[in-house]
């Protein structure tokens, strides 16, 4: 992904960071319609995680690489339950805002060409995964991830299948994927803040049977961890077999109030 796509978020947390508590992100998708993102949701702490991130943290082990981290809400949590983390952003703001706020290893990096570890977690939270712009931007990152884990390391993403959805223009726009030859989860957009936006950038969503498919053609096994009505998901990947101890059996989340109605 270019780094400039994401430089309007990096700014919205820097300037929510120093003081403006009402700073929004703007997402734009490339048909016209907009999500506004309050930036808060970048600052929340550990009583405030949905239980996909809660879970997520449980399962991380060993020293884990948090990627994607953006103001590092995740990797502080780590570092409080004494677990060994190191985080990177593509954005340097991202990478600074952690650091100021106590990261001890944040960085500034693009997870393909960070050569790190070896690591016994890569923990992808917040849909991250949808930085691999496509579906075969998601076969080069699960290839990439065999060079950053350990011989028994695991991979923790949480996505969705947007087809879980009532809204007619967020069912127009995955038709309209499909006529163009494209996977429905592949969406383009721009992100903004206070009315300037960064180029466009695709962002995955991908569904947890596409995620399978993907997963054991590049060497890895796809276990759904959590399971929302929603479409949202929590998945493990491992180059491993895990024992049958009920630590992989998908749990039933609870039914949402209401259908998604952010831009997918």
């Amino acid at each position: 992904m270019d780094p400039k796509a994401m430089e309007p978020q990096g700014l919205a947390m820097r300037a929510y960071f120093e003081g403006d508590l009402d700073a929004e992100l703007i997402i734009r998708r490339d048909d016209g319609v907009e999500d506004p993102l309050p930036v808060c949701h970048f600052f929340r702490d550990r009583p405030e995680f949905t239980k996909v991130e809660t879970t997520a943290i449980e399962l991380c082990s060993g020293h884990v690489l948090d990627v994607g981290a953006g103001t590092g809400l995740h990797s502080l949590v780590l570092q409080q339950m004494g677990v060994a983390v190191t985080a990177i952003d593509i954005d340097p703001q991202a990478a600074a805002i952690m650091a100021r706020r106590g990261v001890k290893e944040a960085h500034r990096a693009d997870v393909f060409s960070f050569r790190g570890g070896p690591f016994d977690t890569i923990l992808v939270m917040g849909h991250g995964i949808g930085m691999v712009e496509t579906v075969a931007g998601l076969d080069r990152f699960l290839a990439h991830a065999h060079t950053l884990v350990s011989e028994n390391g695991q991979v923790l993403l949480d996505s969705g299948d947007v087809r879980a959805t009532d809204n007619a223009s967020h069912l127009a726009y995955h038709e309209a994927n499909r006529r163009a030859g494209r996977y429905f989860g592949e969406i383009r957009l721009q992100l903004g803040f206070q009315g300037e936006y960064a180029p466009p950038c695709g962002w995955l969503h991908v569904d947890a049977d596409t995620l399978a498919e993907r997963a054991e053609s590049t060497g890895w096994k796809r276990e759904v961890i959590l399971q929302e009505e929603n479409g949202h998901y929590l998945a493990r990947l491992s180059s491993r077999k895990l024992p049958k101890n009920g630590a992989g059996r998908t749990a039933q989340m609870p039914r949402s109030k209401r259908r998604s109605s952010h831009v997918t």
